[in-house]
């Protein structure tokens, strides 16, 4: 298990290109099962989560090329069904929330498919009713097995297009079953769909393919089945959730950045939110510029009562950033709360920051009050583990500011979802080192 060694207090400076949307990489690596014919993707992300699913592609039987630095072909013209069934599925399959969404293309195209309960997270209750829910409507017979907490679906007259309200609009949940609507009979409505940019991505790469999809962008797509699909080439959109970690970065280290080639028409909020909390940012053509600043001070709302950041669906501000979102309120001036409403343990990672200094008073699993420091007080370097992806780049922008050298345990969790983050902070003049234990 690695750690960083991290000494805070310098100020960075220089020019970023984020990563690709790990995300949406998820969802675009299995859409390539819907056909046997090669598909090749460019800006994916070197990561865990994704060389796990890559993995997992390849152990499936998907002929699998790197054409270079971040670009793959892929070619599932020979799966082998068995592994879905296999110990070594459910071993490889349990590590990785993102692999449920498998599950829609192989019961599309193959009949039927199966996966563990995945792992991921320790980020409170996500349930996966929203997906097998929209498959049973398509027609496909769900079993559970409790024991070995394996989940099948099967369809072996083939799915027919339906009306569905999603319970809830779940990003993965859409994803899955728009996948398994593109070759079911008819037509399908999904109302109460997820449309962040990362669903428009998959439902563009998908039309390209063959597939017949309207109302992107919408909650209400329509989708018309086909009868197969082919290859194409598709990019995948900047990380979002890195340009806003990058964002905050700069916030806490006093630093002068560039952010390059943002897609800034799909950051939605982001940047407004950001500049709610004091942060100035500059758009220069699709780049995000940041300037040193010595102070941030938090808005208020018009009648002076305290700014409320929260989460919600797209094109609401995203959960991913919220805990970057708290860590900045510790230097900034002023008030403000934070409202995680979609899972109930992202918060939990705050003892952390008191520990280093800051004023945060968590009100319940969903919500906690920042007052911020106004740079009077600086964070004291501690040592602390990393509990998830989101919660450990937040600890790990804490002790790039903090007074002294921190150390942050379990940074396999950060390496899940961000690329070479230490050398690209060096690059940027970050003390920052790895320690293999």
């Amino acid at each position: 298990m690695a750690s960083f060694k991290i000494e805070g207090g310098h100020k960075l400076n220089g020019t970023i290109t984020p990563q690709g949307a790990k995300n949406e990489a998820l969802q675009i690596l299995c859409a390539v099962l819907l056909t046997p014919e090669k598909v090749i993707i460019h800006n994916i992300p070197d990561i865990i989560d994704i060389n796990k699913l890559i993995f997992i592609l390849g152990e499936l039987g998907v002929n699998i090329d790197k054409l270079g630095k971040n670009s793959y072909s892929f070619q599932a013209n020979n799966i082998n069904l068995e592994y879905l069934e296999s110990q070594d599925f459910k071993r490889d399959g349990s590590s990785l929330r993102g692999s449920i969404m498998i599950v829609g293309p192989l019961l599309a195209r193959f009949g039927k498919g199966y996966i563990p309960r995945p792992g991921g997270d320790k980020i409170g209750r996500r349930r996966l009713d929203t997906h097998f829910e929209g498959f049973i409507r398509l027609g496909a017979n769900f079993r559970y097995n409790k024991e070995e907490y394996f989940y099948g679906v099967e369809a072996p007259e083939g799915l027919k297009g339906t009306e569905m309200l999603l319970d809830e609009a779940s990003v993965t949940g859409t994803a899955n079953i728009i996948m398994a609507s593109v070759l079911a009979k008819g037509t399908t409505k999904i109302y109460n769909a997820a449309c962040e940019p990362y669903i428009q991505q998959l439902s563009k790469m998908l039309n390209s393919m063959g597939a017949n999809i309207s109302g992107v962008g919408s909650n209400l797509l329509v989708i018309k089945g086909v009868n197969s699909l082919k290859g194409c080439t598709h990019r995948v959109l900047p990380d979002m959730i890195e340009i806003g970690s990058w964002i905050g970065v700069a916030a806490m280290t006093q630093s002068e950045l560039t952010i390059k080639d943002v897609s800034w028409e799909n950051l939605g909020q982001i940047p407004s939110v950001f500049k709610k909390l004091g942060i100035q940012l500059e758009k220069k053509g699709d780049d995000i510029y940041i300037p040193s600043q010595e102070s941030y001070e938090i808005q208020n709302y018009i009648d002076g009562s305290v700014l409320t950041v929260s989460d919600a669906p797209w094109p609401g501000f995203t959960p991913d950033l919220l805990s970057i979102v708290l860590v900045i309120a510790t230097q900034a001036k002023g008030t403000v709360l934070i409202h995680q409403k979609m899972f109930e343990s992202r918060l939990f990672f705050v003892d952390k920051l008191i520990d280093m200094g800051a004023k945060v008073i968590l009100c319940d699993p969903h919500r906690a009050t920042v007052i911020g420091h106004n740079r009077q007080s600086q964070l004291k370097a501690t040592k602390m583990t990393s509990p998830d992806i989101r919660a450990g780049i937040s600890l790990l922008i804490a002790a790039l500011s903090a007074k002294g050298t921190s150390i942050i345990n379990n940074i396999e969790q950060i390496d899940r979802g961000y690329e070479d983050i230490e050398n690209r902070l060096r690059s940027l003049g970050a003390k920052i080192e790895r320690i293999e234990d």
